[in-house]
C-alpha cells in the first residue's frame, strides 16, 4: 500500500487572508503601545466638565 499524498492548499483564501492581516496588525500594535490593553474609542468629554483635578484646573503644582 502506497502512503496517502497529503493535500495542501495551493491558493490563499479570503478567510486566511484577513485573519493574518488581523494577527500582523495587533502584533504592530503590541510594538508601538506595548503590552497589555488599549483603548481605541474614548467618550469625548467637554472642557466645561467640572473636574477638581489640579492638572485640569490650569494650576502649576
Amino acid at each position: 500500500m502506497k502512503p496517502k499524498k497529503k493535500n495542501f492548499k495551493r491558493t490563499i483564501s479570503l478567510n486566511d487572508y484577513l485573519k493574518a492581516s488581523r494577527i500582523g496588525s495587533r502584533e504592530a500594535e503590541k510594538e508601538l503601545k506595548g503590552p497589555g490593553f488599549h483603548s481605541t474609542n474614548r467618550v469625548h468629554v467637554s472642557k466645561k466638565t467640572y473636574t477638581r483635578k489640579l492638572k485640569h484646573k490650569g494650576a502649576d503644582v
